[in-house]
């Protein structure tokens, strides 16, 4: 939990509210640039293609020492030596239709050359050279998975760095790793604390970017650092609808990309659901994307509920034309039909009398069972 701790004063800072590290006549300048299962089931459709910005922003940081202001009896708080800290600080604000929203704000934890104790400081007061020399190093690291990079960074006792630190779009170090499928550095952010179900502007959480990316070891990774396989972006998207979107929109030549969604997917899938088969489908409830199907499974369990799109497509069209299932217990009987082929017959779990039913209609296991039964059994 981020603790919100009150401004220190500034009643007696000098304005402007900028502190230079390097000469005010000749300020350093450096720029950041930007870069932009159980079930079976048909992919959904168009890919919203996610991309990485390479911008530092507010972001948050854990609290771990309170500030002090600086002495009232002098002018200003001196010169700047470094950043070795930094938090957001979040307030409410009141709309008139009386919904609340909430503002973020930056603030620096400032180590002073005067011998002054460490004081927050809003962001905007700051100079931008400043800010950059703490900066730069973590989103460098961040941009390029650079995992011994990130590992220093987060060692180092002098200066405090917080793992879940966002860019301008709200993404952190942990969605650049799973965009770029770097397990170890997941492994280096989720062994310093970071939230691994952490959302970006978009509500993409890291685990939205491995799998929209094909990524299966990310994927598989985050799934093993905890993160939760169900969380839903903005649009209502769980990470495996968002994979299988892009694997609808990429192109069928595109045989590299595609292996890597497929196999994205598969991972997804495991972390939803144990893999198992359909029986039959017993009920249905919800419209559009909403619609989800209670299901029998194969190989016993309790029924549950799973969305549309996790169901074989022609069981759910067999459910939706009306068409009844029964629960098959083993096959007693064989016979020959007129124009070739074969029927069973076939007792039921719940229904009393026997039936024969077309080879197509029967559970091939079940099949094979009635045979080795069949050769076992003595002659005469």
């Amino acid at each position: 939990m981020e603790v919100v701790l009150k401004y220190p004063s500034h009643a007696r800072l000098k304005p402007p509210l900028i502190f230079f590290r390097s000469s005010p006549s000749n300020p350093l300048t450096i720029t950041i640039p930007s870069s932009s299962h159980r079930h079976r089931g048909r992919l959904p459709p168009a890919l919203l293609s996610t991309t990485f910005q390479d911008q530092y922003s507010p972001s948050p940081i854990n609290e771990t020492k309170t500030s002090t202001e600086p002495s009232p009896d002098e002018d200003s708080f001196g010169e700047v030596n470094r950043i070795i800290g930094r938090r957001t600080v979040r307030t409410p604000v009141f709309a008139e239709d009386g919904s609340v929203s909430t503002a973020k704000s930056t603030e620096y934890l400032i180590e002073w050359k005067d011998g002054h104790a460490p004081s927050w400081i809003p962001a905007t007061g700051i100079a931008a050279d400043v800010v950059a020399e703490y900066e730069t190093p973590w989103w460098t690291a961040a941009r390029k998975a650079d995992a011994a990079a990130l590992s220093l960074l987060l060692s180092d006792e002098s200066v405090s760095r917080d793992p879940n630190a966002e860019d301008a779009d709200g993404r952190t170090a942990l969605h650049f790793a799973a965009g770029l499928g770097s397990e170890e550095c997941i492994k280096v952010l989720a062994e310093a604390g970071v939230n691994v179900d952490q959302r970006d502007g978009a509500g993409l959480t890291p685990l939205h970017m491995a799998a929209g990316y094909g990524r299966a070891g990310a994927v598989r990774a985050l799934v093993e650092a905890g993160a939760d396989a169900e969380a839903e972006d903005q649009r209502g998207r769980t990470a495996l609808d968002l994979a299988r979107e892009v694997m609808g929109a990429t192109s069928k030549g595109d045989f590299g990309r595609r292996v890597g969604l497929e196999a994205a997917v598969v991972e997804v899938e495991r972390a939803v659901y144990e893999w198992g088969e359909v029986e039959r489908v017993v009920d249905a409830r919800g419209e559009g994307r909403t619609r989800e199907y209670l299901v029998q499974w194969r190989d016993g369990g309790g029924r549950e509920w799973v969305k549309k799109a996790w169901v074989a497509e022609d069981l759910v069209a067999d459910f939706e034309a009306g068409l009844e299932y029964g629960v098959a217990d083993e096959v007693m009987g064989e016979r020959e039909v007129d124009g070739g082929g074969k029927e069973y017959l076939v007792k039921w779990e719940d229904i009393e009398e026997a039936t024969w039913e077309p080879e197509e209609n029967v559970d091939a296991e079940l099949v094979l069972e009635f045979k080795r039964k069949k050769q076992q059994k003595p002659e005469g």
